[in-house]
């Protein structure tokens, strides 16, 4: 119970509302998120960002862009334009088993046929991960769906090989967070802009 409560304090005050130069960004935990990004020509809005706690601990931010804001998970899933999830360490963190716990995610949220199928992406994506070895406190990265491309994974401004060509495989990613089995059920409402994220001056 103390644990639970103390979870929720923290969750919320996460988060407030900065304005720089007329741009908004959200701030979380410290880490500043955009209200608006372009991603291939593409204007996106911040759907919701939060923090993925382990315990008491958190680990890392996360904050969803889409071309229309949306509440459900299948919202998410049927927009059809390009999106963006971006994460921000909040902590070092042994990347391939960030990696592993990220794959686990994705199975974890969906039929074992289905998964099956994105195997060797999810392999892919594992062995990008590994070969980072580390990730540290701000470090930084982001997975694009391009319409006709794929998903682009960048780790630390870098863009990690070819795009992951299965919408499949984008899908199957952002269940890692807003599936049926979810990270962290705080994040997930988070993410869908069902908690409070800071009051705007």
């Amino acid at each position: 119970m103390f644990q639970t409560r103390l979870h929720t304090l923290a969750a919320a005050g996460a988060f407030f509302v900065c304005w720089s130069a007329g741009a908004a960004t959200i701030d979380v935990a410290g880490v500043p998120l955009e209200e608006r990004v372009t991603v291939a020509g593409s204007p996106l809005v911040l759907n919701g960002a939060g923090v993925r706690y382990k315990a008491v601990f958190q680990v890392y931010t996360a904050g969803l862009y889409l071309t229309a804001k949306a509440d459900t998970t299948e919202g998410v899933l049927s927009n059809s334009g390009p999106k963006r999830i971006t994460v921000t360490m909040l902590r070092d963190i042994d990347a391939a088993e960030l990696g592993k716990l990220f794959s686990r995610g994705m199975e974890d949220n969906m039929d074992r046929a289905a998964f099956s199928k994105l195997i060797p992406g999810v392999l892919r994506m594992s062995q990008i991960f590994a070969a980072h070895k580390k990730l540290n406190k701000g470090d930084t990265f982001t997975v694009d769906w391009v319409p006709g491309t794929g998903s682009v994974l960048t780790v630390r401004g870098q863009v990690e090989g070819e795009p992951f060509k299965e919408p499949a495989f984008f899908d199957a990613l952002m269940r890692i967070w807003l599936g049926p089995k979810p990270a962290d059920w705080q994040l997930k409402d988070a993410l869908l802009g069902k908690a409070r994220t800071g009051n705007r001056p």
